[in-house]
């Protein structure tokens, strides 16, 4: 295979897609051009960046009291809890499109392209009010640092932020026989358990549901996780954050997955996910993941047998993975098979046209109409991979009305035949370069690049 390829499908698929003059760059040494970019101080950050979560947090919750305080005065829509939500959907919106603007820019794709991954595989969801402002902090404070490190640390790292608490409902969670459930059931309260996390953990984020594990499995790493919450907002001496809550606990020794769990507090639902992270189940979930995002809606086996065993033999360094990915012949095969999700499609188009939006709501408003809504997966399993989700015919007529007026906007007096060669590299075929040359319109040839076959893929 020549340079000219591989450094066409080093920017297309492990990337983003090709800025004018990427592909030129990256044709020295391809696979380099993408091991540069694995780096033990993690995926870039959008700038700027937004507040933590804990600051978003006391927000949320400053809003909560203002509306519940308006409603008891007869005015749920007053001046102030309006301002506050509004604020609250500005800052979720500002930490989108300073996520688009750093994917449209950066010189870095494969790497945010591997924590873009990472943040859909540990879904949290804007579709919940009190996730909503709480999205793009967890993908700074949980994704990004952690994206080359080890699975194991970000693992830990998701289970305990205030987003995922809130999102998968673990904050109100407490054990059937606490010291918490025995002082409500003296008042006549009975809080409960909550599974969503343990589940999702257990099937989504670590061994899959081919792992063999049980309900009873699933219900006894739930007791392990109890006490696992967030600072109370009536409480200001708590923490605006994760904090262990002894008393909510489940005491007793567990029984999970053939494993057994002393009763350690905190550390008990913690020895569970190192376990988990260990375990060559999760090794191959993973692994098949990583190679159905990167590569194929039907992953070579021979790629899932490699990244698994260097998850393995690596103690779960993600670095390493990503290094393997990189490294293996299967990845580099010429057919590009993945279609590309809405968000790629606008991102990808935008770095073509060497541009970056300045404005959310349109892109809010597009992405929406695609099916992709920023932030809001519509559940814990993240947005799918398989090309048959995004590629029905209303979908693709969509696209069509978005390239033909993004066309129009950017092309300006640039020769859309040089942005296609720059765009594609020696993915571009005769075919496509001809058809794109022969356009009436210079944005008539680029919304043509655009809708091709060869720019749809990756």
């Amino acid at each position: 295979m020549s340079l000219d390829l591989q450094a066409s499908i080093a920017l297309t698929r492990f990337g983003l897609g090709a800025r004018p003059g990427e592909i030129g760059r990256a044709r020295q040494d391809p696979r380099g051009f993408l091991l540069a970019q694995i780096t033990v101080a993690g995926a870039p950050q959008p700038e700027p960046g937004p507040p933590r979560s804990r600051e978003r947090l006391a927000e949320f919750r400053t809003y909560q009291q203002q509306r519940k305080r308006a409603r008891q005065d007869g005015d749920p829509k007053s001046d102030p809890v309006r301002m506050a939500a509004q604020r609250l959907r500005d800052e979720a919106e500002a930490d989108f499109l300073a996520r688009v603007r750093l994917a449209a820019t950066t010189d870095a794709g494969f790497s945010e392209r591997w924590a873009l991954f990472w943040a859909n595989h540990f879904t949290v969801s804007a579709v919940k009010a009190d996730t909503a402002p709480l999205v793009g902090p967890f993908e700074q404070e949980v994704i990004r640092p952690y994206a080359f490190g080890r699975f194991e640390d970000m693992l830990v790292a998701s289970s305990s932020h205030p987003a995922m608490l809130l999102y998968l409902d673990q904050a109100q969670s407490v054990g059937p026989t606490s010291m918490l459930a025995q002082r409500a059931a003296r008042n006549g309260r009975a809080p409960g358990l909550n599974e969503n996390l343990a589940r999702e953990i257990l099937e989504l984020h670590t061994v899959g549901v081919d792992a063999g594990y049980s309900q009873a499995d699933v219900t006894e790493f739930a007791r392990a996780m109890t006490g696992w919450s967030i600072g109370r907002p009536d409480h200001p001496e708590e923490p605006q954050g994760f904090m262990f809550r002894p008393f909510a606990h489940e005491p007793g020794a567990r029984a999970i997955m053939g494993r057994r769990y002393g009763e350690e507090g905190e550390a008990q639902a913690r020895a569970v996910m190192a376990d988990l992270a260990a375990s060559p189940h999760t090794a191959r979930h993973l692994a098949a993941k990583i190679g159905r995002h990167f590569i194929s809606d039907d992953p070579p086996a021979s790629l899932t047998d490699r990244l698994a065993k260097a998850y393995l033999s690596s103690g779960g360094r993600l670095d390493v993975v990503a290094r393997t990915l990189v490294q293996s012949p299967e990845t580099w095969a010429p057919a590009p098979t993945k279609f590309k999700t809405p968000y790629e499609f606008l991102v990808s188009s935008w770095r073509a046209a060497d541009t970056a939006p300045d404005k959310v709501t349109p892109i809010v408003q597009v992405l929406t109409a695609m099916g992709q809504r920023p932030f809001s997966a519509p559940s814990p399993k993240g947005w799918p991979e398989e090309a048959a989700a995004w590629c029905g015919p209303d979908a693709i007529m969509k696209r069509m009305a978005w390239s033909e007026a993004f066309a129009a906007q950017t092309v300006g007096q640039r020769d859309p035949t040089v942005l296609a060669q720059n765009a594609l590299g020696a993915r571009l075929t005769p075919l496509a370069a001809a058809t794109v040359a022969r356009a009436e319109t210079r944005p008539e040839g680029l919304s043509i690049l655009l809708m091709s076959p060869e720019f749809q893929r990756r």
